[in-house]
């Protein structure tokens, strides 16, 4: 699915305690020519900006000490890598709490393509949604690819 678009805008995210490691996909999208960039906490109740990254360039501790870039290139993603701590059948995820990735998604005009990324093992019946959390567009996990249902009202 990323090989059909190389040239695309991804924001993609620096991995945080058990989470999934893009860094070698990183790699390997700025190779075909894919722009990455990082999520960084300018307001704790608002939602990410994003900023052109590639390797080399300095990166400063953000919130919760997550290197975030340094220099301030705000691009607008098509597509987000989000990490999954958890997720469930309706392609719900949970994160580390704060919510910034619904904020985002909640924000974003047009809404870029939610991609979830983890671990199999983090599948929950249900993560009880609420009206602020966003559903990923799709989940990948090291046994599978889920395609949330298009038809859905809530998508």
């Amino acid at each position: 699915m990323l090989e059909e678009c190389p040239a695309a805008i991804l924001g993609v995210y620096w991995p945080f305690q058990a989470e999934f490691d893009p860094r070698p996909l990183i790699d390997w999208l700025i190779c075909r020519g894919s722009v990455v960039a990082l999520p960084v906490v300018v307001d704790k109740k608002g939602p990410l900006e994003y900023r052109a990254w590639r390797p080399g360039e300095k990166l400063v501790d953000g919130v919760w000490n997550i290197p975030v870039p340094e220099r301030r290139d705000i691009v607008i993603p098509q597509a987000v890598l989000a990490p999954l701590v958890g997720f469930d059948r309706q392609c719900f995820r949970l994160g580390n709490g704060g919510g910034y990735f619904d904020r985002t998604l909640a924000a974003a005009s047009p809404r870029p393509l939610a991609l979830g990324v983890g671990f199999e093992l983090s599948q929950i019946e249900t993560i009880y949604p609420q009206l602020f959390d966003v559903p990923m567009d799709i989940i990948v996990t090291e046994s599978c690819i889920r395609r949330r249902s298009p038809g859905r009202p809530d998508l």
